[in-house]
Formats: structure tokens, sequence, C-alpha cells
């Protein structure tokens, strides 16, 4: 028996309280549940693996946003063994398992919504059991149409038109099919999402060298993949592979995948037996590999970038999608696909070829060509690149994530999972010589020189890398990028910006260089500022460096540049407090505040008389004057300039810098432009954000620099990404319509930059968390009079 003293009994009181509040308020910000009713894995089919992917994406692009369950299918007979995933099961060919599917959704207080993946034959061709579940349903359905019939019997068509009765939308996977969905079915086009079917994020490899390690090198590679059936009319590139490989005897046609396994139920492995008497008929044995296996997705992505061209050849005219289409296409295959509907929509304007089904010699023709032209085939293998890159995984998943949002009535706060730290493309760019300026995709593009813009951004980054993790490796590319910056620095103490691969400056040194000068002051500041972390003696050259750097400013009038440079002589000193630096950060802050002073009104505090680019270095340079200093007017200025700004590129809960397609003047004169939104903007702003918090401590601070930083992650005008996390490097811009999928230096560093200051603020934001909770325990402690 235990006694309680009146001590315990005011901790047993006050505890339980506490676990009665925090039990209230997890019940009030329960986490909303998505039932996914869909085959899964470990069940063999492409709709399986959709789903896995699509959550997948989910699970990796969101965080306390939502959970996933899943309600697998199966008929009576089948029985497979699944992860944690899978929640439920529905016995598709028993309508009391609907039911109980139905009675659990329905009194299942966390269930917010269902999505369900339809085919015609996943539900044992039982749609009216089907129905009579989503009659019954009081939760959101939306059911996902994996196959829209554009001639679909009286039954077929009936039974779409009752679910459209019970549910909240349709998504499809083309707008061919929104189209067949609004025409044929009448269904209306407010209740259908366009959501195309998710593709892989690439790195893109070497082709030859992936030829190599899976022992193909010398051969030319045509391929197709997927659960094989009948319906993928493997005979179609057989019989024209004899007239393909009279002109090209190292041609090998790779047929990946196992026999669909309701296939093998129903015929076991007929269909492959007849492909290979026919290879043998054909005398085709050393132009044949049949690869049958259930591949992992690394290896198959690997054997689809090695290919040289793919071949979509299905006989069924009514196949809405492909995932194996469509994953070949973001491989970066060139493409020689029938016209289903969705290589009618896709192949358009030098994606890829369309044959007619079965044309044996149409089929011979098109890969003879394609090999013959290597320019034409990186062409189509570039546009389709393109096309496919707005149908990444994560770009489904946000767009999924929308569309809950939106049906779910109650509240979804969607949170974006911030990124792991990746260097890859950062270091992908950097040479032996210093950072490259472009990419194209994601391969460094040598032909485009360095800049000392790009190495001093780059600088300024792995610096703050080895200010968090102490990576030995960091000093390797800080010494690099130094030594580039040092190399661009004149006698006359000025800096040159352009460099070719000769390591030769070029023609372009001729003007608009005090922006790079002050970058380079900004970087060689911020580096010395680290002094402290760094082995001894390791910045001493670059402290003589600066002091050369330092003897023309004072002729640098350009706004941007001197506000760069004011930042640099802020860091450096923080290292050794100086009366020259103090003096120096006057003479230019003076100069932005004559400027301030001279164009600000009552509606336009700025410096100038329009908004451009880079605008939030101007007032974080002169908040950093005022730590400096203490002047109170930078300090005043500063902020009133920032929050002006800031009021003209937050909106929404969403950050829209400045578009490089037109400034925002100060008579409004501007029309509004969408696009032409530069990851730099973005990024300057969060470092801007985060050293404001540090001064003035506004909660609204923070809040922008998670939202700003989001726009990297989607949360913009497109709702996609812009950071790659496959590759580690950014995209370039944002256009109106499309996204600049080149992933070069200035973009790449300015994303890393922004990620590293994400870093740091989520570090002190998790202390802050810590200690405010050990504040709160003993408020609460000191309450009862412990």
């Amino acid at each position: 028996m235990t006694i309680k003293t009146p001590l315990l009994n005011s901790i047993s009181l006050w505890a339980s309280k506490k676990n009665t509040a925090i039990s209230e308020d997890k019940k009030e910000h329960k986490i909303p549940e998505i039932l996914f009713i869909t085959s899964f894995p470990a069940r063999e089919c492409g709709i399986a693996t959709y789903s896995e992917d699509l959550i997948a994406a989910l699970n990796n692009k969101f965080e306390s946003s939502f959970n996933i369950k899943v309600a697998a299918l199966e008929s009576i007979n089948d029985s497979y063994s699944y992860g944690d995933a899978v929640d439920q099961i529905l016995k598709t060919d028993s309508a009391d398992s609907y039911q109980k599917l139905s009675e659990y959704c329905n009194s299942d207080e966390g269930t917010k919504l269902l999505l369900i993946q339809h085919e015609f034959g996943l539900f044992k061709n039982n749609e009216t059991d089907l129905i009579k579940f989503l009659s019954a349903s009081i939760k959101p359905v939306l059911i996902v149409l994996h196959t829209v019939l554009p001639l679909p019997n009286q039954e077929m068509k009936r039974n779409i038109i009752e679910m459209d009765t019970f549910i909240d939308g349709f998504i499809v996977m083309t707008q061919r099919s929104a189209a067949l969905l609004q025409n044929v079915y009448g269904i209306d086009r407010e209740k259908i999402s366009v959501i195309a079917h998710g593709t892989h994020l690439v790195k893109h490899g070497d082709k030859e060298i992936l030829k190599e390690k899976y022992g193909l090198a010398g051969k030319k590679v045509i391929s197709t993949f997927g659960l094989l059936s009948s319906g993928k009319s493997i005979e179609t590139t057989l019989d024209a592979l004899p007239v393909i490989t009279s002109q090209n005897p190292s041609i090998l046609f790779l047929i990946i995948g196992k026999t669909h396994p309701s296939v093998v139920k129903e015929e076991g492995e007929k269909y492959r037996d007849f492909l290979k008497k026919r290879v043998e008929i054909l005398g085709l044995q050393e132009n044949v590999k049949f690869i049958n296996v259930y591949l992992p997705l690394e290896e198959l992505l690997e054997y689809l970038q090695l290919t040289d061209i793919y071949l979509f050849t299905s006989n069924d005219p009514h196949q809405a999608v492909s995932g194996t289409f469509s994953y070949a296409i973001s491989c970066g295959c060139p493409i020689i696909s029938t016209p289903i509907p969705h290589a009618l929509e896709v192949l358009q304007d030098g994606t890829g070829v369309i044959i007619e089904f079965g044309d044996t010699i149409q089929l011979a023709e098109e890969v003879l060509r394609l090999l013959k032209n290597l320019q034409f085939r990186k062409a189509i293998s570039a546009n389709g690149i393109h096309k496919m890159a707005p149908t990444a995984w994560e770009n489904s998943a946000i767009a999924h994530a929308g569309l809950f949002k939106k049906i779910i009535a109650e509240k979804i706060d969607l949170h974006y999972k911030i990124p792991e730290i990746n260097l890859s493309h950062f270091k992908n760019l950097t040479t032996s010589f210093a950072m490259i300026q472009f990419s194209v995709i994601n391969h460094p593009d040598i032909s485009t020189g360095y800049t000392l813009d790009d190495n001093a951004r780059a600088l300024v980054a792995i610096c703050q890398h080895y200010e968090l993790k102490r990576e030995p490796e960091d000093l390797e590319l800080i010494e690099k990028y130094y030594s580039f910056i040092k190399f661009c620095l004149q006698e006359n103490g000025s800096f040159l910006n352009y460099v070719n691969i000769d390591q030769e400056f070029t023609k372009q040194n001729s003007e608009n260089l005090e922006d790079s000068n002050g970058r380079a002051i900004w970087s060689l500041g911020f580096m010395l500022s680290l002094s402290s972390i760094f082995p001894v003696g390791f910045t001493a050259d670059a402290a003589k460096t600066m002091k050369r750097a330092l003897r023309k400013v004072h002729t640098i009038y350009s706004t941007r540049a001197m506000a760069f440079v004011i930042k640099g002589v802020y860091y450096r000193n923080k290292n050794a407090v100086d009366f020259e630096n103090i003096a120096l950060i006057k003479l230019l802050s003076n100069r932005l505040v004559k400027m301030y002073r001279h164009e600000c009104k009552s509606n336009w505090k700025w410096f100038e008389s329009y908004l451009t680019y880079g605008n939030s270095i101007l007032p974080e340079a002169l908040l950093c004057a005022y730590l400096a200093t203490g002047e109170y007017q930078y300090k005043e200025i500063a902020k009133e300039s920032f929050d002006f700004l800031l009021s003209h590129i937050f909106t929404d809960n969403k950050i829209k810098v400045i578009s490089n397609k037109g400034w925002l003047d100060s008579n409004r004169h501007k029309k509004e432009t969408v696009g032409g939104e530069q990851p730099i903007d973005v990024a300057y702003t969060i470092l801007a954000l985060e050293r404001f918090n540090g001064v003035f401590k506004n909660s609204s601070y923070l809040e922008k620099m998670e939202t700003a930083f989001s726009w990297f992650l989607g949360n913009n005008h497109l709702h996609k990404i812009i950071y790659n996390p496959c590759t580690g490097g950014c995209y370039d811009g944002m256009e109106e319509n499309y996204i600049n999928l080149n992933q070069g230096a200035e973009s790449t560093v300015s994303y890393l930059m922004a990620r590293l200051t994400m870093e740091k603020y989520t570090a002190k934001k998790e202390l802050l968390h810590k200690n405010t909770s050990k504040i709160k325990l003993s408020e609460n402690i000191t309450a009862l009079n412990i």
C-alpha cells in the first residue's frame, strides 16, 4: 500500500491536470488520417507499385500534416505478407468484406478521407459492391481512375456515373482522360483533378559507364520493361529486329520484367515461351536478352539510363497511362511508342516518336532513323526530361496533398519536410580549379567557365557548412574557392569576374563589376569571421587578401555592392575589432541612408525608386552596420525598409520575390508578372530574415523564414519543387508555366546557403523549445508551492 504525503498528492494532482491538458490538446490537433484503398506490395501489379511510390512521396514531402493508412485489395484466395503500412484488407470478391470495411471507415474518428485506386478488373468486376460501399460512406471519397474508356458499354458507363453521385471527386492522369470523363460520362469538370502518373527523379549517370557496369559495353541497347503479358505486343519488336540488326549488328534488345502474376495463374509462361521460340526462329539469340525478374528500382532506373532507344508497343488503344512509359522518359530514353492516350499527350513537339499499333515496318524504320542520328536522340531525350519533370513523385505528392486539404472540411496544415543536406551537386560543379558556372540539367557544363560571383557565394556556403558540421574535407573546398577569389584579385585592388576554361580572363570583364567586387569582400569577411574554428594560420593569407581588396571600396557607389562590402567588413570586424572597419562601414552605410532619405515617401520605404534583384541584402547590410556601430538610424531604416519589402513579397502564406521580368517601381506602373523568380532572391531573403530575428526577436520573421524556404520545396505558384533532392542541385528558376531544370552554380549554392541557415535556425528552435519546456515545468512546480 502506497501512502501519499501532501507533497506527493500535489505533484499527482498537477501531473493529472497536465496529462489531461496534453490529451485534450492532442485530441484538438489530431492529425487527420487518409485511407488508401488499393492493391499494395507484396502484391505485384502496376497499381500496387504506383500506390507505394505515391505514399512514400507523401511521407517524404510532408510531416505532421496527415497520416496514411492502407486497405489492401485482395481476392478471397489471395494472401500477401504486408508491412506496417497496411491497416485493413478488402476482399474484392466478398460483399461482407466491403461491409466490414465500410463500418470501420465510418466509425473510425481518425479517418478523414478515403482515396480509392480504380482499374477495371481490380475489383473483380464487382462494381456493384463498390458502389454500395461508396453510398454508405459518411467520409469524403476520391477515386483515382487509372483507365477511362472512350467507348464504355452501358454497364461501365452507368457504374462511373453512379460512383460520381457518392464521391467528392475523380483524379485522372491525363487531360484526355479528363475530357472523356466530362464529355462521355457527363462528369462535372469541377470534380475532376488531373495529376500525372508520378516519375522518379534521376541523377542521369553516364550511359557508357552504366553499360560497362552491366556487361553491355559496345552494344546499342533498345529495351522495354514491365510485367509481361501479351498486351505488351513484344513480338512487334522481335519481327522488326532482323532488319534493324542487318544494319546494326551490335543491337541488343532487353526485355525487362517477369510475367504478370495474374497471367502466370491463368496460363503460366505461355507468352514468354512464345517469345523465346520467336527469337530462335528469327535467329536473334545474340540480340535479345530476357531479364526475367522484378528489378529493384535503382537497378531498373540504371537499365533505363543506359538504354539508347526505349520501345513501348502496347496493343491496347484504351490504355490511358503507363508507369513504364513515364519512367523511361524521365530517365532520358528517346522513346518510340504506339498511340495510347498517354503517348499522344506527352510525345509532342519533339519529345518522342509515335508509330501505329503492330506496325513492324514502321517500328524498324524509326529505330534505324534514331540510331543513325545521335543529336536527334539527344534532342528527344532532353525534350522528354523537360516534359516529364513536372510529374516527379515529389510534385505528385504536392498535388495530392493540396487536394486532401481542399476536400477535407477540417483544417489541414501542410508542413513541408526539410530535406537532408546534400552536397553532391555542389561538389560535382567543382573542378580542381574552382566552381563551374552553369549546368545542363545536372551535368556541369565546363565550357561555360567560372565566375568570381559563384565562387564567392560557394565560399560563404562551404564556410557555413564547416561552421555547422566541422567536416575536414570542407577545408579543401574552402581553400579552393578562396584561391580562385585571390586569382581574380588585380594589382590595383579590384576583382575581375569571368574566367574561361583555360583559366584566362574573358572580354566580359569590361564593365559592371562592382557587385562582383562586393560579393568577393563579403565572402572573405565571412571566412575571416570563423578564424577561431579553423586550423591555426588557415586564414592568415585571406586577411592580407581582404586588406588589399578594401583599398578601393570607397570608390564604390553601386547600392548592392556597398551592401555586400558592409556585410564583409562587419564579419571581418567580428574577428578583430578595428577603427578602420567601423569608419568604412559608416562611410558606405551613410551613403545608403542618404539614398533612402532621398527616395523614401509615405508609401515607398526603399533606397531606390524601384525594387529589383537581391533586395534583401540592402536592409540586412544596414542592420549589420547597426550591430557593428550601434548607430540607431541604421537599425531604424533597416527595419522600416525590410518590413516594406516583406509586405510586397509575402502573400497568402507564400513568398513571391520580385520577378526579373519586371521590376516594381514606386509609381506602381509595373504590370503584375508571373514567373521570373530566382532561387538567389529567396535565399537572400532567408538570410536576412534570420538576421532580423536575431536582433528583433520577432516570431513573424521566423514564420516567414519557413514560408520562404518552402518555396524551394513546392510552396510556389506552380506547386512544383525547385530543389532536386535526388541530385542535391537546385533548378535555375521558376517561370510562369515551367521550371528551368538546369542546376547551375548560382541556384545550387543559393539553395545551400538557405538550407544551412535553416539548419542553424532549427537547432536554435529545438533548444528554445527545450528551454521553454523546462521553464514551464519549473513554473508549474512553483505554482504548487513545492
